[in-house]
């Protein structure tokens, strides 16, 4: 496995490989990422997995210098895949002048995360297309955990007509239904315990679908009264469409069901997706 700093040499150890994936991620990995790596390695000879905590994508008040820093187990972890390269640059390799020219996203990227983390999608859609720019892959892979970025890479190649496969990896879980994530760290033990929650709370809503309730906005409600109750605090419980990401309507058949809240200083989000039968 060869760990790269520099975007030239990267560029230029690259043109030896005709078929490349790319798995963009901020370190801390986990059998999450894992997992997306192994599929890329599916779809391509060469995998490059990228290692940059994005400045960009968080608001001063957010966890940038405290995020998990762990490149060394990293490492190990992506050898032991057989991964072909880590890109693993620092900040002046990436933004080596201010960031002047930035990015008009959709309007969805100003909902549901996106209202509650401003600019959150303008800094993951520039330096997702920077290291597209830089790697030229012929695959991407993101996972669903992070459902409405995944949407929105997707649209973004779509409509920059990049030539870019974007392909979704499924959301790895605990045994108890918790979503992997790097910021699950953060949470003590009772509120590892209390984590679990809102896997099982979105999960509830979407057996009640299935089931026929189809009042989808007072199932949110619900859903979050219910998380309230166990001690989060709930930003958004949030039935859209999966192709739009716009609310969900009852005529709707192919739905996803979105949450994110607090446990105490730490933000979780999550999702599961919805096929009814007409």
């Amino acid at each position: 496995m060869e760990i790269i700093t520099d975007i030239a040499s990267l560029r230029t150890r690259l043109k030896r490989e005709s078929s490349i994936a790319l798995v963009p991620t901020m370190g801390n990995l986990h059998q999450g990422h894992l997992s997306l790596v192994q599929l890329a390695q599916q779809h391509a000879g060469c995998t490059v997995v990228s290692i940059f905590v994005n400045r960009l994508q968080f608001a001063p008040h957010e966890d940038f210098d405290r995020y998990p820093r762990t490149q060394t187990t990293d490492c190990h972890l992506l050898e032991q895949l057989g991964v072909e390269i880590v890109f693993l640059p620092d900040e002046k390799e990436l933004y080596p002048v201010p960031q002047e020219f930035q990015l008009l996203l959709p309007a969805v990227a100003d909902t549901l995360e996106g209202q509650f983390r401003p600019g959150f999608f303008r800094g993951v859609a520039i330096i997702v297309l920077k290291l597209f720019n830089i790697v030229q892959p012929h695959i991407a892979i993101f996972g669903k955990k992070d459902y409405q970025q995944l949407h929105l890479m997707q649209k973004m190649g779509q409509q920059l007509n990049l030539p870019i496969e974007i392909m979704a990896g499924e959301t790895v879980r605990a045994e108890d239904g918790l979503a992997l994530s790097s910021r699950n760290s953060y949470l003590s033990e009772s509120q590892r315990q209390q984590a679990s929650h809102l896997f099982r709370t979105l999960f509830h809503v979407k057996q009640k679908i299935e089931q026929g309730d189809h009042n989808l906005r007072l199932l949110e409600e619900r859903a979050k009264c219910e998380l309230a109750k166990q001690g989060w605090k709930v930003d958004y419980i949030a039935l859209q469409q999966r192709k739009t990401l716009l609310p969900a309507n009852t005529s709707d058949t192919d739905l996803v069901i979105l949450g994110a809240g607090w446990l105490g200083q730490t933000r979780l989000i999550d999702n599961l997706e919805i096929a009814l039968t007409l």
